[in-house]
């Protein structure tokens, strides 16, 4: 006769069999199936080398997006002054605008077939836009870092949507027109004007008596 604690044993081996397949298999390891630089063709009715230059372009674009993005979210963070209130909000809003653009133009990569860059290591050997400082800097330097950088992916986008047009890509030109070029125009537009030198508290009188004359 079987003892209980032979019993015991042997309804936890049959527990431990009835979760195998539940259980989840760790730390695998496989090649890759698809190399980044390469095409999976997929049935779009577009050429694999266009599908190819497309991708390049917009992995460049994409690079150059999120270390925008990132910019302002450092930005966000360490603003200071009289304006903080203000811009703290501003550079979240364009923050989260930006990481929208990020997932359009990554989605039009892999929908080309090709492979989207992802990794913090891999945008900041890609991207064109310089790195900043660690440290705090004042508004107006954060502000003109943006704005660069803004026009920086405004001369490329502009460049790229041509090649895409050109190309017959309308897909990639209608994102870098309708989406990445107005956005970073727009955005563009909100931060130059809080580089306008104007009185804060009161008009200039004499400027003002002087053009009217």
């Amino acid at each position: 006769m079987a003892s209980k604690t032979d019993k015991r044993s042997a309804s936890y081996s049959q527990l431990e069999t009835g979760t195998e397949r539940s259980k989840p298999v760790l730390h695998q390891n496989a090649r890759e199936i698809q190399p980044y630089g390469k095409i999976a063709k997929l049935p779009i009715a577009l050429d694999e080398k266009v599908c190819a230059a497309s991708a390049e372009n917009l992995n460049q674009i994409l690079a150059d997006t999120m270390t925008l993005r990132d910019l302002y979210k450092k930005h966000h963070w360490q603003v200071a002054g009289h304006t903080f209130y203000q811009l703290h909000l501003l550079f979240d809003k364009h923050h989260d605008e930006q990481d929208e653009l990020v997932d359009m133009i990554a989605e039009r990569i892999q929908l080309l077939g090709a492979i989207s860059l992802a990794m913090a290591a891999d945008i900041a050997e890609t991207t064109i836009i310089p790195r900043p400082p660690r440290g705090r800097e004042e508004v107006p330097v954060q502000i003109s870092r943006l704005l660069e950088a803004h026009e920086t992916i405004l001369k490329e986008a502009r460049a790229m949507a041509r090649q895409a047009d050109e190309a017959g890509d309308d897909g990639t030109n209608d994102l870098l027109v309708s989406n990445v070029i107005r956005s970073n125009e727009l955005q563009g537009w909100f931060l130059a004007e809080h580089l306008v030198d104007v009185p804060v508290v009161r008009a200039d009188q004499a400027k003002a008596t002087s053009s009217g004359r």
